[in-house]
């Protein structure tokens, strides 16, 4: 930036601020006066843009400025801001204050940046919108707490990069040793050290004298500023007290003249305005006016891309129901600190062939659905809800949109799962921990920018990071990214996109039209078969996706061998076994794999089928510690003889009984190993059923996501609270006849109290009221009294727009308005 061009615009500035400065009286004073010259719509951007002031509903204008400079609130709305917006009220916090535009323009260095100069407009009104800035256009005025956010005091480095002020980095120096930089700086002593630091700051303000003074500076002394100037403005290196005459080293000679101040003991320090010096009086390296565009990585047929999506979008709703399938009958343990031991993920991840994080992944998404929880018992298991079953009732476009909508909505992160938390414990699935309260929005933000894409384009996912970092500089950080290339991977997974482009029917989801989503979808989800093709190498083949029950009786018949276009069922004497001990009969078996089969029942089948049946439950097995029941003696025989059989400890009770010194599952495991077919019975020796659905919690509810701050605004809260606000601050501020504004309640005798009161129920006027509630809180009220009698004056309340009641025993004293208020 030249010289010319800076002296130019500070001139600029000193102008508007002089000519700002004769119509101050005009100008609003305090951010309170700012907001009431607000017309309704402003107000209601403002408690649109920050949720957070509406919880409670501010009582007047002056309390909705309070509460709107409170540093919890200010941070919460900068994290709301995108770069250069936040660029902007960066030098808004370095500048003057008040700011005229003229040394904005030259902190930003518009002048230089079209891009800039034309989105600098816009950024002012959205921080004018959110009270953080306020004042009028020519006297702009950044909030006194984002100034102590984005510009800290004292040893405290800003997002600029820029240190303290000289009136505060040299507010340790003894006034001599100010006089002395003074000097060796080529200035003239001062009274004071307010001054002295005064003058050094208007030094390297002027950048002619500054550029001369610079000019003396020994070779490198360039370069220690240069480490410095663009942050961290600390320097590791013990200050010295050093004069002009006596500095041998580049440091001493910054030091000696003021370019560097001392920051305790052991570092240095370069002051805001040196370093605005140097920097040409720019606050940023370089301005981002405009958002990253999005890198196209792939760029498909629309019907492509939907059909891919849809594919996976059924494939996952397969996959929820495989799942929690297999834990209808093998529940695993809850840990004792909530969650699913590591060994128990491993195991299922295994029995559906995929990897422990895409299992975990899968878990998650049931749970946060409502269709996994645990079961409550002593002996606490996870298992499926009775919403499950309700689930598996539904279209499939219906049970997916189920999935969708959890995965958009919910805070738990399943990508955490075997990462660690602050203690450095393992986080594990379904357990505590997951939460992340910034999910929702990521997800949702990113999906956004997929559909602004052309149709059918696929986005890279670190342009997607980029653009959201711009976007929300100072919200979620290493986080956002990761939740940023979380999302793109989950969504694929989901069928939320296809090949990376969103797909259309998905687009809806995000307006929250689920029922175009659904009707969309369903034409591109294929259509279940309801038949298999039986082999006679005891195989059957599933061309496609099985209906539900279909495919869950063929689970348990029989063993998935291989998956993929077509799935491959075996039947082994194993698996009929366990279609048998679900309660199964042979006759069943065989009805059901005529119905289902497009071809006639191979032979080998048919015959498998019958022969386990035949030897199925002839030995029973009950409780005593065990026994074996059996009609065959010889079988009997045959056990106690057989050697595999020795851990079981058998013994003879009667011909066709055998003691065992084992539990029935144990004594049911180990027979079954050795090739018998038996089967557990009851104390009233029924054969005891195992059925796939047998275990169920009780009903549950789905995990609540964790709020990220106070929930958006609905219409009908602003209009509430707008008229709550203006009312409250008419009941605060108008003139009253008797009462000085601002003053104490009025107080009246009670016979005048009455008779006011009454005449404002004749004549129809407000009035105002002082009244002390039960809990001895004292509040003004302006009302409009529609009866007095029995000691209640019964009232329309103009704060809260309600017809109440106040007892006339604590109403302090009554007011009529001035007849401009009235």
């Amino acid at each position: 930036m030249s010289t010319g061009r800076t002296d130019g615009s500070r001139a600029a500035a000193q102008s508007a601020d002089t000519t700002a400065a004769d119509g101050a009286s005009s100008a609003p004073r305090t951010l309170a006066e700012d907001l009431r010259g607000r017309d309704d719509a402003a107000l209601a951007a403002l408690l649109r843009s920050r949720p957070d002031l509406v919880h409670p509903v501010p009582a007047d204008v002056t309390q909705l400025a309070t509460r709107s400079s409170t540093r919890a609130s200010v941070v919460r709305a900068l994290e709301r801001l995108d770069l250069f917006t936040l660029q902007v009220a960066e030098a808004l916090a370095v500048a003057s204050d008040p700011c005229a535009p003229a040394e904005l323009y030259a902190l930003l260095g518009v002048a230089e940046d079209p891009a800039a100069a034309a989105a600098l407009a816009p950024a002012l009104v959205t921080l004018r919108e959110a009270a953080l800035l306020w004042g009028t256009d020519e006297r702009l005025r950044l909030i006194r707490t984002a100034r102590d956010v984005l510009a800290p005091a004292g040893g405290q480095t800003g997002p600029t990069g820029l240190g303290p002020t000289f009136a505060e980095a040299g507010a340790g120096l003894s006034p001599g040793r100010l006089q002395e930089i003074l000097a060796d700086a080529g200035l003239p002593s001062t009274h004071d050290q307010v001054s002295a630091l005064a003058s050094l700051s208007a030094l390297f303000r002027d950048r002619t004298r500054a550029d001369a003074l610079l000019g003396e500076a020994p070779e490198g002394a360039r370069g220690v500023l240069n480490k410095l100037l663009w942050g961290p403005p600390f320097g590791a290196t013990p200050p010295r007290a050093v004069r002009a005459a006596e500095a041998r080293t580049p440091v001493e000679w910054l030091q000696a003249r003021g370019f560097l101040l001392p920051a305790g003991r052991d570092a240095v320090v370069l002051p805001r305005e040196v370093a605005l010096y140097l920097r040409g009086g720019l606050v940023h390296r370089q301005l981002e006016p405009t958002a990253p565009e999005v890198a196209i990585t792939r760029t498909l047929d629309a019907d492509q891309a939907d059909r891919a999506a849809a594919a996976q979008a059924f494939t996952a709703v397969r996959t929820v129901e495989e799942a929690l399938d297999l834990w209808s009958t093998d529940s695993p343990p809850v840990l004792r600190a909530g969650g699913l031991g590591v060994r128990e993920l491993r195991r299922t991840a295994q029995q559906l062939d995929i990897s422990e994080q895409l299992t975990a992944f899968w878990l998650e998404l049931a749970y946060g659905a409502g269709l996994l929880a645990p079961d409550g018992e002593a002996d606490e298991r996870w298992a499926p809800t009775p919403a499950y079953d309700e689930w598996l009732r539904r279209p499939v476009a219906e049970r997916w949109l189920l999935l969708a909508r959890t995965w958009l909505t919910a805070t738990r992160v399943a990508a955490l799962v075997g990462g660690r938390d602050a203690k450095d414990k393992v986080l594990p699935a379904l357990g505590s921990g997951l939460d992340r309260a910034l999910a929702p929005e990521i997800r949702r933000d990113t999906l956004l920018l997929l559909a602004a894409l052309p149709v059918g384009s696929a986005g890279d996912a670190g342009a997607l990071t980029d653009r959201l970092r711009w976007a929300h500089p100072l919200r979620g950080g290493e986080l956002r990214d990761r939740l940023v290339t979380w999302t793109v991977d989950e969504a694929e997974l989901l069928g939320l996109t296809g090949r990376g482009a969103l797909a259309r029917f998905a687009v809806p989801l995000l307006d929250g039209d689920e029922a175009s989503v659904e009707r969309r979808l369903d034409v591109l989800l294929p259509q279940p078969l309801d038949q298999v093709i039986l082999q006679p190498d005891l195989t059957a083949i599933a061309p496609g996706p099985l209906r539900t029950p279909l495919a869950q009786t063929l689970a348990v018949a029989a063993d998935v061998e291989s998956k993929g276009g077509a799935t491959v069922y075996r039947f082994t004497p194993e698996s009929v076994r366990r279609a048998l001990d679900a309660g199964r009969s042979a006759s069943e078996l065989h009805a059901f794999l005529a119905e289902h089969s497009s071809t006639p029942v191979p032979q080998p089948l048919s015959y498998l089928v019958d022969d386990v049946a035949r030897r199925h439950g002839r030995l029973r097995i009950g409780a005593a510690s065990a026994y074996l029941r059996c009609d065959d003696d010889a079988l009997l025989d045959e056990l106690l003889a057989d050697r595999r059989a020795a851990q079981l400890r058998l013994r003879r009770l009667a011909p066709t009984v055998l003691a065992a010194q084992a539990d029935p599952a144990a004594v049911l495991t180990q027979l079954r190993a050795m090739g018998y077919a038996p089967a557990a019975e009851s104390a009233e020796g029924d054969v005891l059923i195992s059925r796939p659905d047998a275990r169920r919690t009780p009903p549950r509810t789905p995990p609540a996501p964790v709020p990220d701050g106070p929930p958006p605004v609905t219409p009908a809260l602003v209009s509430a609270a707008l008229k709550a606000i203006r009312a409250g601050d008419r009941a605060a501020t108008v003139p009253h006849r008797d009462v000085t504004p601002g003053g104490p309640l009025p107080r009246t005798p009670a016979a005048e109290t009455l008779a006011t009161l009454q005449t404002a129920v004749l004549t129809g006027d407000p009035v105002w009221i002082g009244y002390v509630n039960a809990d001895g809180a004292a509040r003004q009220h302006v009302i409009e009294p529609v009866r007095v009698e029995g000691g209640i004056v019964t009232a329309f309340d103009q704060a809260d727009e309600e017809m109440h009641t106040f007892r006339l025993h604590r109403i302090t004293g009554v007011a009529e308005l001035a007849q401009d208020e009235a």
